[in-house]
């Protein structure tokens, strides 16, 4: 499987969707997906708005826990790449990152909420 490296700095604002969850390898038995190096890797939805009001999820996977991120923060995603896969009749893109951390500054509840 080839990697295709993703420019974040194109993607526009990048928000947390849904916190950090473990990713299962087995959603039968709830096994948590681990790395080579036995490190559970987490999946994060973010949403990227790039132009105008048009919105994308995508989730995308990570080695460790990111911390500090709740729904609605800002986030920067590092190392950001996509991956084409295919298994059978079903095919999609998925996404891996290097880290992703919170903007500093950034809040689900600015503007006073």
């Amino acid at each position: 499987m080839q990697s295709i490296p993703v420019d974040t700095s194109r993607l526009g604002v990048l928000r947390c969707a849904v916190e950090p969850e473990a990713k299962l390898s087995n959603f039968e038995t709830k096994e948590v997906k681990k790395d080579r190096d036995g490190n559970t890797i987490y999946t994060v939805a973010v949403m990227v708005r790039q132009e105008g009001r048009r919105v994308s999820v995508i989730e995308i996977s990570v080695t460790g826990e990111p911390k500090g991120i709740t729904e609605g923060t800002e986030v920067r995603v590092t190392g950001l790449e996509a991956f084409s896969w295919a298994m059978g009749d079903r095919h999609g893109i998925s996404f891996r990152a290097a880290a992703i951390t919170p903007v500093h500054g950034s809040s689900a509840k600015a503007g006073g909420a």
